[in-house]
């Protein structure tokens, strides 16, 4: 079975300089994970959701505070309250910051005609749970994970089933 057989065609794209917020939203709207950055025709990278979660980051227990021994009971409130700030700080900001300072960069990508266990063992190999589908440099589509078990499963037989 090739890519191109089970591939979601005309998948929703964003531009390096679209908002995180814009693409969480269209994240979001298609109930999908990730998105292909296309930028003048061309697949620049994938905004996934970890990687806008990774804006969230905001470390450990707070160190801004330490009491002494007979205080640590609400030392620990005290610096999870600290922490809230932070990500609060961080969530406001999100929405300001552009596509191209999160997306996953260089890209992976595969062709259309190649074979659906070449695009499983691509995606085991590289950690990624989607590939952008290029055809002669522009995208043509995009194939999940759960694009490759579902035409799997459609391809089985109901002879072979147990």
């Amino acid at each position: 079975m090739k890519v191109r057989d089970i591939m979601t065609v005309d998948p929703v794209t964003v531009s390096p300089d679209d908002s995180v917020r814009r693409a969480a939203s269209l994240l979001r709207r298609h109930n999908v994970s990730g998105l292909p950055v296309i930028d003048e025709n061309q697949v620049v990278g994938m905004v996934t959701e970890a990687d806008i979660l990774s804006l969230l980051k905001t470390g450990g227990i707070s160190n801004d505070l330490w009491l002494p021994s007979p205080l640590e009971f609400i030392e620990v409130p005290i610096r999870e309250a600290i922490n809230w700030e932070k990500t609060r700080e961080a969530l406001s900001d999100v929405g300001k910051v552009t596509v191209r300072k999160v997306m996953s960069m260089p890209v992976i990508t595969i062709g259309p005609d190649e074979e659906i266990e070449r695009a499983a063992a691509l995606m085991l190999r590289e950690g990624i749970a989607r590939l952008p589908v290029v055809e002669k440099g522009r995208l043509v589509g995009i194939l999940a994970r759960r694009d490759i078990v579902q035409g799997l499963g459609t391809s089985f037989s109901e002879g072979e089933e147990e």
